[in-house]
């Protein structure tokens, strides 16, 4: 058009400095700060509420009932047992997630989404319902219970079936973690090094693995803190035996059903510690991985 002048980065219309050119919404700032109290008012409710109120009443009767809460026999006896199937289940379950990601993302074979939905199966079932399967299974009354009674293996109401539940109940966590991380980051570093000469373990250990050990680590700690904090499962499997067969949540329930408040959130405020132990280390383990990208 004559006479029009063209617009160059010399004419275009100053920014006021201090303001975003990049508003997420057009809404007034009211709203934003109505929804962000909301959230806080749920999260007070909740989660902060409810864990103070632990904390409160498992020192209500001093430091001396909450120390021979904590070191009771039954309750240390809990604590090796949760602590033990921690130590099981997650080594177990990291090596099937790493192999189930590697498999997933790096290779294309039939039944590839029924295999994705098979890891996604827990997810989807009630943890009761998940102990219930593995009592019909390996119960006295189950598929295998008369041959496993015939050889002497007991595995429900033992250490075994505590095992295969929780690993049952935990085995998508670090699986979950590891497949979308794999399938963002592609096959290009691997296919290089394969046109080196790399073997396959030396491409795991010095391409794939480097490349996914933060999302490796979250998903240990996710499934750590599943499988010591799991109740509905391994409820059904343990038989809830006093000493032998009680984890620490279990130790939780028998002591509130018998009025034994005090000890009852003592075992819980410890529980509750290791949820917050996971809790910074979830969050220094993100710090890191932000820090390290940037």
């Amino acid at each position: 058009m004559a006479g029009a002048v063209p617009l160059g980065p010399s004419s275009a219309p100053p920014v006021k400095a201090g303001r975003s050119t990049n508003r997420a919404t057009t809404e007034a700032p009211w709203v934003k700060w109505l929804l962000i109290g909301l959230a806080s008012l749920v999260l007070i409710w909740l989660l902060i509420l409810p864990l103070v109120i632990v904390l409160m009443e498992a020192l209500k009767q001093g430091w001396g009932v909450y120390i021979a809460a904590l070191t009771e026999p039954d309750a240390l006896s809990a604590l090796k047992l949760t602590l033990l199937v921690a130590a099981i289940t997650v080594p177990l379950n990291t090596i099937f997630g790493v192999a189930a990601a590697w498999v997933i993302t790096k290779f294309q074979f039939k039944g590839k989404g029924l295999f994705i939905t098979l890891i996604d199966l827990p997810f989807s079932i009630s943890p009761v319902v998940g102990g219930l399967i593995f009592v019909l299974v390996f119960g006295s009354n189950g598929w295998f219970g008369p041959w496993l009674a015939e050889q002497d293996i007991k595995i429900i109401f033992a250490l075994p079936g505590i095992v295969i539940a929780t690993l049952f109940i935990t085995f998508p966590f670090v699986a979950r973690e590891l497949i979308p991380l794999m399938e963002d980051q592609g096959t290009r570093e691997e296919e290089a090094a394969v046109t080196l000469g790399a073997s396959g373990w030396r491409i795991f250990w010095s391409v794939t693995l480097p490349n996914i050990k933060w999302g490796l680590l979250y998903g240990i700690i996710l499934c750590n803190a599943r499988a010591m904090g799991e109740f509905g499962a391994v409820s059904v499997v343990s038989g809830h035996i006093r000493g032998e067969t009680n984890t620490l949540p279990l130790h939780v329930e028998i002591l509130y059903n018998e009025y034994q408040f005090s000890a009852s959130f003592a075992v819980a405020s410890l529980l509750l510690i290791l949820a917050l132990a996971t809790l910074l280390l979830k969050s220094w383990l993100g710090h890191k991985a932000v820090s390290e990208k940037a």
